[in-house]
């Protein structure tokens, strides 16, 4: 069969029927591609072949899951990327959606790896960490609500789908598990610089209890600092609001 690797964050979906569920989130669109974030041992995987008019792809660094999914699943012969999903190339030419249960420890990383590829990714859906899954939906005012929210909400719709309890997973995490959907915004904010933007959003809540003057100092002219917005703090701003302010920026 195959071992559990602790390193890699493994905990495995064993329930069909959430299974199913993650699959039927995605939408199912006529010559689709479709990539799948660490297949493991097939859990989703074992649907997600069966899609109809599906281009399908899956990045898994384990080499033993590999093996495994090769003699387990024909079907997924010559579609299997054996490489770190954080270190790998868009497998495909044009568009496609991505998909998993995504390892726990790399999450977040995994959502940046995304952004760098958003012009090709106009869909993704996902189960995290309840706690990130439900930082990634936040809105402004609220707790949860950062440097994950802005940065994603800038460019994804997100849809807070549903949670899944610890039993649904061999060995059951420590952590409740939530999926959600992403779908690129149809009219795109105006952002026209995007280093500067991320700069700005990761700044800003570098220091989230501190009224924005404060950190965003070196990032703005000292008449620009006078406008009453920057007494609100971090959490207090929209993802519009941080949008206009980069116009703004030196």
């Amino acid at each position: 069969m195959y071992t559990l690797k602790k390193s890699l964050g493994q905990h495995f979906l064993k329930d069909e029927n959430i299974c199913r569920k993650i699959v039927d989130s995605l939408p199912v669109i006529p010559n689709q591609q479709v990539l799948e974030v660490g297949p493991g041992a097939g859990a989703i995987t074992k649907y997600l072949l069966e899609l109809p008019d599906t281009s399908f792809k899956a990045v898994e660094l384990d080499t033993e899951k590999v093996e495994y999914l090769q003699k387990t699943y024909p079907a997924i012969q010559g579609k299997l990327i054996n490489e770190s999903f954080l270190d790998v190339k868009p497998p495909f030419e044009g568009k496609f959606n991505v998909i998993g249960n995504f390892p726990y420890n790399i999450s977040t990383q995994i959502m940046f790896r995304v952004l760098e590829w958003k012009d090709q990714v106009p869909c993704v859906v996902g189960m995290f960490q309840k706690e990130v899954a439900q930082r990634i939906a936040a809105k402004h005012g609220n707790k949860d609500y950062g440097i994950l929210s802005v940065l994603i909400q800038a460019y994804y719709k997100v849809e807070y789908l549903f949670e899944v309890s610890e039993t649904c997973f061999n060995p059951p995490p420590k952590v409740k598990s939530a999926v959600i959907r992403l779908h690129r915004l149809e009219e795109a904010y105006d952002i026209p610089n995007e280093r500067k933007f991320f700069n700005l959003v990761k700044t800003a809540f570098g220091q989230r209890r501190k009224q924005l003057r404060n950190p965003l100092k070196p990032l703005f002219d000292k008449e620009v600092l006078q406008d009453s917005f920057f007494t609100k703090r971090a959490e207090e701003l929209t993802v519009a609001d941080f949008v206009a302010l980069s116009h703004k920026m030196i």
